[in-house]
């Protein structure tokens, strides 16, 4: 190797962490569809509201620490794991609609997990297509928490993974045309 080349780019696509994302996703949602999600909700109340809390401050915190390691350039493969934290985040809105859901009157339209996970993938997108809809007190306020969260956190996520792509696609660029720019 000659001194001449640039040093190998941090930026370069690495399949392996992609097809690692591809399977941690797949069991992401072998997971989200068996575990037995109903043992919380309205029997349990107090558990239900701790979990959910919880996941949510851990996974605030995983992105934070993923965001910061893309703005470094620091991290193994911080875009990767933006991506599968994003996944995390409409993973653990779903099985919370879904745990709500068991209770009457609470959705209008949410009747199995792939109804929660296509509600919280509406709700994310900001379509709304109004086929399910929050009717009770408790699923209104886990919707203004999403709400929230997504312009908060996951908005900031994929703006980070934005101008990561955006970085590296400029770099190949450069390195092919280094007349260029």
């Amino acid at each position: 190797m000659s001194s001449n080349q640039p040093p190998p780019s941090r930026t370069r696509i690495d399949k392996r962490a992609w097809l690692l994302l591809l399977g941690s996703f797949t069991l992401l949602m072998v997971v989200y569809f068996t575990i037995p999600l109903r043992r919380l909700g309205a029997d349990r109340p107090l558990l239900s509201w701790t979990v959910f809390t919880a996941a949510l401050v851990v996974l605030s915190a995983l992105l934070m620490a993923r965001m910061s390691d893309v703005v470094r350039g620091t991290g193994r493969h911080p875009g990767v794991w933006l991506v599968f934290l994003i996944c995390l985040a409409m993973t653990i809105f779903a099985a919370t609609y879904y745990v709500l859901s068991a209770r009457p009157d609470e959705f209008v339209g949410l009747e199995s997990r792939l109804d929660a996970l296509y509600f919280t993938i509406v709700t994310m997108s900001t379509v709304g297509y109004g086929d399910i809809t929050p009717a009770g007190q408790a699923p209104r306020l886990v919707v203004m928490l999403q709400i929230a969260y997504n312009f908060v956190f996951l908005a900031a996520a994929a703006g980070v993974l934005s101008r990561q792509i955006r970085t590296g696609v400029e770099s190949r660029a450069r390195r092919r045309h280094p007349g260029d720019g």
